[in-house]
């Protein structure tokens, strides 16, 4: 078969041949589009030349047009969402241009950066830059930015799907518009992998200056191959976390047995217990072994990434600090303990092996959870059958734009109905209207009704040139230290006294902490020696006992729709034979026998007594937070109904409603909990809303600049922050109830912590399912979690662990005798 035309160059088109062999389809396809002036969305799985595609088009033009030596300008930015990626990125686009002997430079400006090189890249930048949102964001408050990037052809976002969705997402959409408006032929492309609303994502990266922009997707089926160990003893009655580390023999098997691992957790307090867990099952392999996440120190995260580079290590524990980016070609085998809780990210994690076009993607499941097993064989059945989730592009979050006009405010002055025209070229800000805005311009010149008599919040100026001004260089100086939209707890650092730091951990878990006391952080058993501003000095500690694991706030996620639908048509209708379904089977047996199988063709209510009271259990299969939701509104109405305080508990696959006496089945009633009417007022008056829309207004205060975490020489604690805030949500909601910043986080805590979109879609389900309605003599497997949970939070921790396994002997007695019978 004749080679086809090249699109590129001949020294690069060889240069490809040579390092990359054929070029894909959909990388021709991207080159062609580049080179015809478009913008565009580039979608392929993991390891297929993403890169390479969005890369070489940009290259070939500068080959065309500029002279091959050193006065090359910046024509391109490359913006990723992880800093720590940055290093890998520029190596790759390095090599093509060290292939062809140019002297192009490369190089970045993200948060690692030195203060040296930071100095350098202000004098001159180089011919292509990566850097992060929020470096970008810093760069848009120079003077002469716009001057440097005079000659700038394209912008490049990596792992656009990590940042839709989110406000570092908005902070990009707000950054590529400032770009396009300084640069109207600019030309944009995302890259993105695993996601399943391509026009969406599409329309938040190019926003709505350009209908033409192409979507490109590559036509390849990743394949991937799901592996789950199976337990050898798999109780009738499960519950959450109840397996755990017991799987850790059987997870040393496979790693012994592979070359390179990663093994994922879903939480970092997680990373740390199976890294303990890895290191006594393979003492043979000590220092082959190591961990990798976010609060780890960055030189040894740069330690262990160059350890899989380079094949010294066997093994890596860690997060989703190492779901995206660069080809660990070492890796061939990955290990997900616990639910993925969505098949794209099932599919991102197992991208990491086999990460070249035609490889196989190889992952083992380990569940920490019986009914995780289902969860992973469900996660199969929607790969296979194309189901990616979506990420839902944020709508007008007026605390990144409050932060974004006064970043641009400081590199020039513009005008008011600029900046209005700039903003609505978004898809964030697209249906901003001239009221809103008109507002923020308000607060950003006078801090608004409720702080018009505080200067410190008067940044900026509309003066009778008719443009807004920020000139005040303390101010300007404070608002560069506090850009972002990443919002925690303070980072307090960890260090021996010889000044080696070690990571960080929360505010929260340290405060609590004696001197003296000994804790697990980054595989080393540490005491703590003293706690100074925000500052942890600690000493190697010789305990015999082992200490706490610190724990992180934000690590678990709910199950997405489309895995939850996955898991539903599972257990009902199996696409195709598994042994993960095979190993649940006496499970199902069970609550077939006692109950019916809950799915989503009927909603199932069970009814139950204890000898803790009268219980209803629901099982709508909308995931956690949407149950904590339901169960919420749930529990108001019926204690409205029958008088008595009620208990609840959710998990993903339902919630649970408990009183002491007063409960009952009836359609009737079950249909009154769960209408939408009154829906909204209902929930808000279930939940302790007020001090919701407290806590989720610190984080908007933040973002908005009412708050600086970050002074001079310090960083303000948590508790200060916190005070800080409680006093301007008391000013805003006495003295000006419309601030839309209070507007904004009610509508978050709706949308963040409760999914309300999803919620409400589920309501409106459920009300179109019929109803089935079981009174049970006892619990069922899949009511048990649900009782369990909730008994592990009532009692002190050996009472509850007496009273669960009294229930369990009772429950096993009664489905053995119902066997043997």
């Amino acid at each position: 078969m004749p080679r086809k035309k090249p699109i590129l160059t001949p020294a690069l088109d060889r240069w490809f041949a040579d390092h990359r062999g054929t070029p894909l389809a959909f990388q021709r396809e991207t080159w062609a589009a580049y080179a015809a002036g478009k913008s565009g969305l580039l979608h392929a799985p993991t390891g297929f030349g993403k890169t390479m595609a969005a890369w070489l088009g940009p290259l070939d033009e500068a080959l065309r047009e500029l002279p091959h030596d050193k006065s090359a300008p910046c024509r391109v930015l490359w913006i990723t969402p992880l800093r720590a990626l940055a290093s890998d990125t520029l190596k790759s686009l390095a090599d093509p241009i060290e292939g062809l002997g140019l002297p192009w430079e490369t190089g970045a400006r993200t948060g690692d950066t030195s203060s040296h090189r930071k100095a350098k890249l202000r004098q001159r930048l180089p011919f292509v830059l990566v850097t992060t949102p929020e470096s970008l964001s810093l760069m848009l408050t120079h003077d002469d930015f716009r001057e440097r990037l005079a000659d700038l052809k394209a912008v490049v976002v990596d792992e656009w799907h990590e940042l839709l969705g989110t406000k570092r997402g908005v902070q990009t959409e707000l950054g590529l518009a400032r770009l396009r408006r300084w640069f109207p032929h600019l030309k944009t492309w995302g890259l993105s992998a695993t996601i399943g609303n391509l026009a969406e994502a599409r329309s938040a990266l190019l926003g709505d200056r350009d209908p033409d922009g192409v979507t490109v997707s590559a036509d390849l089926k990743k394949p991937l191959t799901l592996e789950t160990l199976i337990p050898k003893d798999i109780e009738r009655f499960p519950w959450s976390g109840h397996l755990g580390t017991r799987m850790a023999a059987p997870v040393a098997e496979k790693i012994r047995s592979a070359g390179t691992t990663l093994l994922f957790t879903n939480t970092r307090s997680q990373t740390e217990m199976w890294f303990q867990e890895i290191q006594a099952a393979l003492p043979d392999l000590d220092g082959r072994i190591a961990m990798h996440h976010g609060s780890i120190d960055r030189d040894e995260r740069q330690r262990v990434e160059a350890g899989l580079k380079d094949g010294s290590l066997r093994c890596v524990v860690c997060t989703s600090s190492l779901d995206l980016g660069v080809d660990f070609a070492p890796v061939d085998q990955v290990i997900q303990v616990g639910s993925p809780k969505g098949i794209a990210r099932l599919a991102q994690r197992a991208g990491r092996s086999g990460h070249q076009p035609g490889a196989t993607s190889r992952i083992v499941g380990v569940p920490t959870f019986a009914m995780e097993l289902v969860e992973f064989a469900a996660a199969r059945d929607g790969w296979t059958a194309g189901e990616i989730e979506s990420r839902v592009p944020l709508r007008q979050p007026l605390d990144v734009l409050v932060q974004h006009t006064l970043t641009c405010l400081l590199g020039q002055p513009d005008s008011p109905r600029a900046l209005y025209d700039e903003y609505r070229s978004t898809r964030a800000f697209r249906d901003l209207d001239e009221q809103s805005w008109d507002w923020v311009v308000g607060f950003i010149t006078s801090g608004g009704s409720a702080l018009k008599a505080y200067p410190q919040y008067r940044k900026a100026e509309l003066r009778e040139d008719g443009l807004l001004h920020f000139d005040d260089k303390p101010a300007g100086r404070l608002h560069r230290m506090n850009i972002g939209t990443i919002v925690s707890d303070p980072a307090i650092t960890l260090k021996f006294a010889s000044g080696k730091t070690l990571g960080t951990v929360e505010e929260d878990f340290i405060t609590r902490l004696k001197v003296g006391q000994a804790f697990i952080f980054s595989g080393r058993q540490l005491e703590l020696v003293r706690f100074h501003k925000l500052t942890a000095t600690v000493r190697p500690s010789t305990k015999k006992h082992r200490g706490q694991v610190p724990i992180w706030n934000g690590g678990k996620s709910p199950l997405s729709n489309e895995l939850a639908s996955a898991i539903a048509r599972r257990l009902h209708h199996p696409p195709s034979p598994a042994r993960e379904h095979t190993a649940v089977a006496p499970i199902l047996d069970i609550q077939r026998r006692w109950s019916v199988l809950p799915g989503k063709h009927e909603l199932v209510v069970e009814f139950t007594r204890t000898r803790e009271g009268e219980h209803l259990f629901l099982y709508p299969f909308a995931g956690r937070l949407v149950h904590e939701g339901l169960a919420t509104l749930a529990a108001a109405r019926l204690s409205r109904e029958v008088g008595e305080s009620i208990d609840l508990t959710q998990n993903d696959y339902g919630f649970s409603l408990i009183a002491r006496r007063g409960l009952y089945l009836d359609e009737p009633l079950i249909r009154s909990l769960l209408t939408t009417d009154a829906l909204l007022d209902d929930l808000l008056a279930a939940m302790n809303s007020a001090e919701m829309a407290r806590r989720q207004f610190r984080e908007i205060a933040r973002v908005a600049g009412l708050l600086a975490p970050d002074l001079p020489g310090k960083r303000r604690s948590n508790r200060d922050l916190q005070v800080s805030s409680s006093l301007l949500f008391e000013v805003f909601t006495r003295y000006d109830p419309d601030n839309l910043l209070l507007t904004q986080a009610r509508r978050e805590i709706l949308e963040r912590q409760l999914e309300w979109t999803r919620l409400k879609a589920t309501l409106d389900e459920i009300a179109e399912r019929p109803l089935k309605l079981v009174e049970t003599e006892r619990l069922t497997p899949m009511a048990f979690p649900l009782w369990a949970d909730r008994l592990s939070a009532h009692l002190p921790a050996a009472d509850a662990h007496t009273r669960l396994e009294a229930m369990l002997l009772e429950l096993e007695q009664q489905a053995s005798l119902e066997r043997d019978l």
